[in-house]
C-alpha cells in the first residue's frame, strides 16, 4: 500500500488485472442454499432477504445471457468502452452439480464484453472437484471466489442459522488460495451478541487467513426476515450503530487488518421499502468520503495496529 493511501481500494486492485474500466453485473442464476432446502436447515440465515441486492434486471426467469445484456445496457451510459465481470451473487452460487455449474459459468464468459467471474458462495459448498475446475478456469480468465464468512464467532454463526462454523470458512479460504485463486471474504459488523471489542478482534483473526479482498457492512434489519421478528420481540438484544459510531468501528477494524487485504466495501444500501433500521440515507461514495475524512483527521490507516 502506498504511503498516502488510507486503505487498499478495490478499484486499484482491479487495475492490476485490467487496463480498462470494469464493472460487476449481478446475476441471479436460480440457486438456493443448503440451509434453505433442508440439507443443512430451513429458513436460511436469519438476516437474509435476497431482494435487498438484486437489481431490476436480475430475475431467475431470465437467462444468464439476458441478465448480462440488460446489465450492460444499464451501465453503458457511464463508460461506453467498459468491460464486465459476471457476478454470481444471489444465494449459493456453487450449490449444484459440476456440469450444471460449468454451463452457467461458461455461458456468462461467452457474453461479449465479459472478462471474468466473481462467484459468491458459502464456505461449506466448495467440493474438491469444483475447486479443481475453478483452478483450471482461473488460468484463462479473471476469477474471484467470495465466501460469506459473516462472523468468526461460532456462537454468532449458530444464532444467525448460518449452518457452518468459522473453521469451515477458514478451511475453504485456505484451500482456494492454495489453488492460486484470489479469495474474497464477506462479514457483517454488528450481529447480535457482538461488541465493538469482539468485532475489532475479528479483524486480527481474518488477517491470519490468505484473503485477497474483504467486504464488510453494517447489520441491517430487513422486513420479512427472521431477524426482523427477533428484533420486534427483543430489541434489547440488538445494538444498531448510528453513523458516527459505525465510522469509528470501521476505522478501528481497518487499523487492525493486515495491510495488503483489499477492502471492497464498508456499507450496504438496502431498498427503502425493505429497510427497518438503521437508515442513514448515505450512498457508498458518501460514506467513503466521510470515512476517509475522519481517518485523515485521526492519522489512521489500514494496518496501523496490525500485529503479525
Amino acid at each position: 500500500m502506498h504511503d498516502m493511501e488510507l486503505y487498499n481500494e478495490f478499484s486499484c486492485f482491479l487495475k492490476r488485472f485490467f487496463p480498462y474500466k470494469v464493472q460487476k453485473i449481478s446475476l441471479n442464476a436460480g440457486f438456493t442454499c443448503p440451509n434453505r432446502d433442508g440439507s443443512k436447515g430451513y429458513g436460511g440465515c436469519t438476516y437474509c432477504n435476497n431482494q435487498t441486492f438484486n437489481p431490476e434486471y436480475c430475475r431467475t426467469e431470465k437467462t444468464i445471457t439476458r441478465q448480462l445484456e440488460e446489465g450492460k445496457l444499464f451501465f453503458a451510459h457511464k463508460y461506453p468502452e467498459m468491460k464486465y465481470l459476471a457476478y454470481f451473487q444471489a444465494y449459493t452460487n456453487t450449490y449444484d452439480g459440476l456440469d450444471a455449474l460449468r454451463r452457467k459459468y461458461e455461458e456468462a464468459l461467452s457474453v461479449d464484453g465479459v472478462v471474468g467471474l466473481v462467484i459468491g458462495t458459502r464456505p461449506d459448498c466448495m467440493p474438491d472437484d469444483l475447486l479443481r475446475y475453478l483452478e483450471a478456469l482461473h488460468k484463462h480468465t479473471f476469477l474471484l471466489v467470495e465466501y460469506g464468512i459473516e462472523s468468526t464467532d461460532d456462537r454468532t454463526l449458530r444464532r444467525i442459522n448460518r449452518g457452518h462454523d468459522f473453521r469451515t470458512a477458514a478451511d475453504a479460504v485456505c484451500r482456494t488460495a492454495a489453488c492460486g485463486i484470489p479469495v474474497g471474504g464477506h462479514v457483517i459488523l454488528g450481529l447480535p451478541g457482538e461488541t465493538h471489542e469482539s468485532i475489532v478482534a475479528q479483524a486480527g483473526i481474518l488477517s491470519r487467513l490468505p484473503l485477497t479482498t474483504l467486504k464488510m457492512h453494517q447489520l441491517q434489519l430487513i422486513r420479512g426476515t427472521r431477524m426482523a421478528h427477533e428484533y420486534e420481540q427483543c430489541p434489547e438484544d440488538f445494538h444498531l450503530f448510528d453513523i458516527e459510531e459505525y465510522i469509528s468501528l470501521v476505522i478501528d477494524y481497518v487499523e487492525h487488518l493486515r495491510p495488503d487485504i483489499v477492502l471492497e466495501r464498508f456499507l450496504s444500501q438496502s431498498p427503502k421499502d425493505l429497510l427497518i433500521a438503521p437508515d442513514w440515507g448515505l450512498k457508498n461514495y458518501e460514506f467513503n468520503h466521510r470515512l476517509q475524512k475522519r481517518m485523515k483527521e485521526l492519522g489512521a490507516y489500514q494496518g496501523k495496529k496490525y500485529e503479525m
